[in-house]
């Protein structure tokens, strides 16, 4: 395992939207955990060894253990402290995998402790871990908790949540969770302290060549997880009732295989993406796995169904947004397809109802906890307050702004997503069930997509923008696509018709855009801009652009790079770490594209701004711009769809 130089925030918790902290420092006891909005959320941990009380977990007014080293891989995070003569080693790890959708929907993470005397000597040592009980509440304010201890078969477990429980009671933006309850569990030394904090202690002789071994798990059952077009849904793992608790058991018992797994997952992981990018695409990679998975939240619908549906971190609090889901799609495309699928359900659905009236996609599923209909361009949905249910509303009602609507853009990511998801090994029931509505779009895409006028792109913060070359691209490739979706329906005369369509605007996009020193932002020849919307051609093989387009268009980014990657466009300095990404999977070898993607890792490295993963952010100074732990970072696999030869 390599060591990982340094990240801007590491992951400690990271399940899902509410239970995801980090440390916002080098080392585990650099800093007070955060969620990551920013929310302080205390977790300490302390090693007294002969008397002597140190810290390894937060910040406090105690010394601090001695960091010797830190690896993050894509489940674990992994350090080793020191003190006196002994050595702790430490693992926050979270069974995030995509082939065991009932382990990485379970809201669990695991804290491995691994003790040993590294100076000959016998010592007395008392090891701790607290959690506060501001885990489970938003806010400053504190309020009324109640706890209770537990023996859950080879358990010792303990809880504590808000004397009242008022379910799904908040919705927006940089909150964090205001119900249900925390949990620690291990084998023996859980207690609760006077405070309502969960403790686990263990207290022991640690011998010369006999280390100690010992963990512990935390866990949050949030009783109701997303309020579901009126039905209030509960993650995967509870779709045959089964609780928090009975989780925590079986966790204990699995905990070597699922370990084990874990480890597996990280070798495979970071061995494909070294023969790819080499040792920064590592980092990149490790950095974004916990953290797209805990932008997430996978539940089963009231027909049994998988729906994966993000959270719009640090935007606008957006649920099921489909121009988030789309730059996250590599990842879940390389490990586990079905999910993009799921990610696919809430949007069709919604679209098949009254209220959505357009002729393209919607933008979102509502602001999350709540999916229950587009608030993105909606009237009377303030952050912060629970939106209307608009999946009721009939039709004529008149909800939404159409001017802040973005039709070209969600049309394509639509129907890419689900032709790359079938391309990949993903089911057809969603083609089969709502193909008048795929139909509905690329006819839109055919009529608008050829010379878009002005609107709005996924990069909305840019501004509106007629002739944009880039969601040209997408329109191209998402009737391209179409005629994909046409063909494994068994549509010949459809595939005939769209394939022939595709060619003619790509033909017509190349005519327009080609430009030996790259192609440009707008139609008009102004500017320049990264065109990573094309990416599918190559991934899909769809064949729309020749190569030599592609060489020349990845030559002409490498002098427009500065220190941190290559900005967005010629309008500003700051870019998108996805966009750079697949931007770079444009390139026709491996030496440009690592060229490409290598300042992303430095930004990694080096930037100011001790947050997770930000995706937007300034490439001269390496700070944060906006956008916080998105499940967009899910796009920075796409190299590893792009280079398969490679793996």
């Amino acid at each position: 395992m390599a060591d990982i130089e340094r990240l801007p925030a590491l992951p400690l918790i990271a399940n899902d939207p509410y239970f995801s902290y980090w440390m916002p420092a080098d080392t585990l006891n650099g800093a007070v955990p955060e969620h990551w909005s920013g929310a302080p959320k205390p977790m300490t941990g302390f090693l007294t060894v002969d008397g002597i009380e140190y810290s390894w977990l937060g910040q406090t007014s105690r010394r601090r253990m001695e960091t010797v080293s830190l690896h993050v891989t894509p489940t674990r995070t992994v350090s080793t402290l020191t003190a006196d003569g002994v050595s702790l080693t430490v693992c926050f790890w979270s069974p995030a995998l995509p082939d065991d959708l009932d382990a990485l929907s379970t809201p669990i993470t695991f804290v491995d402790f691994s003790l040993c005397a590294t100076d000959g000597k016998t010592h007395q040592v008392k090891l701790s871990l607290s959690l506060s009980s501001a885990l489970c509440r938003d806010g400053e304010t504190e309020k009324p908790m109640l706890h209770a201890l537990l023996s859950l078969d080879d358990l010792q477990a303990a809880y504590v949540g808000q004397s009242q429980q008022h379910v799904l009671s908040n919705c927006g933006d940089h909150i964090t969770i205001d119900w249900g309850y925390l949990w620690l569990a291990a084998r023996d030394g859980i207690s609760v302290s006077a405070r309502d904090s969960l403790e686990y202690r263990l207290i022991q002789e640690l011998a010369p060549d006999t280390p100690i071994k010992s963990y512990a798990l935390l866990g949050y059952d949030d009783i109701a997880s997303i309020n579901y077009f009126g039905v209030c849904c509960r993650a995967w793992y509870q779709r045959n009732g089964r609780t928090l608790a009975q989780a925590l058991v079986e966790f204990n018992v699995r905990h070597d295989v699922l370990l084990a797994a874990c480890e597996a997952l990280d070798a495979r992981v970071m061995n494909e993406a070294r023969a790819v990018g080499g040792d920064d695409y590592v980092q990149i990679c490790a950095a974004a796995w916990r953290h797209t998975f805990a932008a997430h939240k996978l539940i089963a619908t009231p027909e049994g169904k998988m729906a994966l549906l993000s959270k719009e971190n640090d935007s606008n609090g957006c649920i099921g947004t489909v121009d988030v889901s789309y730059p996250s799609v590599p990842l879940f495309l390389k490990y586990c397809p079905e999910l993009v699928n799921a990610l696919c359900r809430p949007v069709l659905y919604f679209a098949s109802l009254p209220v959505w009236e357009f002729d393209f996609a919607p933008h979102d599923v509502g602001r999350y906890p709540y999916a229950t209909g587009q608030v993105y361009a909606a009237a009377h949905t303030p952050n912060g307050l629970t939106p209307p249910p608009y999946y009721m509303y009939p039709a004529g009602t008149d909800v939404y702004n159409l001017r802040s609507q973005m039709p070209v853009e969600e049309c394509g990511n639509m129907l890419i997503m689900l032709a790359a998801a079938i391309a990949y090994g993903a089911k057809d029931d969603l083609l089969k069930k709502y193909t008048p509505a795929l139909e509905k779009w690329v006819k839109y895409l055919d009529q608008y997509g050829e010379d878009p006028g002005e609107q709005l792109c996924t990069d909305d913060f840019a501004g509106h923008l007629a002739h944009n070359v880039n969601l040209s691209a997408k329109a191209v490739v998402g009737v391209a696509c179409y005629a994909r979706i046409m063909a494994w329906l068994g549509r010949d005369a459809d595939v005939g018709y769209w394939q022939a369509r595709a060619h003619e605007l790509a033909q017509g996009w190349l005519k327009r855009a080609q430009r030996p020193e790259g192609s440009p932002l707008t139609f008009d020849g102004t500017g320049w801009s990264m065109k990573y919307n094309l990416v599918w051609d190559l991934i899909l093989e769809l064949n729309l652009l020749p190569a030599d387009f592609y060489s020349e268009e990845s030559c002409s980014y490498l002098p427009r790079m500065n220190a941190y990657g290559l900005p967005l466009d010629s309008r500003a300095d700051y870019t998108k770490s996805d966009w750079i990404l697949w931007t770079a999977c444009l390139a026709q070898d491996v030496d440009t594209l690592r060229a490409i993607i290598s300042p992303v890792a430095r930004y990694l490295r080096e930037t100011p701004s001790r947050i997770p993963f930000s995706d937007w952010y300034d490439t001269k100074t390496g700070a944060y711009i906006h956008f916080i732990g998105r499940s967009v970072q899910g796009g920075v696999y796409m190299p590893l769809l792009r280079w398969k030869a490679q793996i």
